[in-house]
């Protein structure tokens, strides 16, 4: 796999991520994992993280 393709993938699986924590904060969906759980709130944090490195990936996609 080259250097470009993996970048390609990696900025997809991430915008992928970004997606679901968007529909997620729509639909007020409840994440729990055992005795933890995660509020709604805080797939804020997941939206900037992910399409952050959705677009770094892509960036530098672009320049190899």
């Amino acid at each position: 796999m080259s250097y470009r393709t993996y970048l390609w993938f990696s900025g997809s699986i991430f915008g992928i991520v970004a997606a679901l924590h968007v529909v997620r904060l729509i639909n007020g969906w409840p994440f729990q994992l055992g005795p933890w759980s995660l509020p709604v709130a805080a797939s804020w944090v997941g939206v900037a993280a992910a399409a952050g490195l959705c677009l770094w990936a892509f960036r530098l996609s672009a320049r190899a």
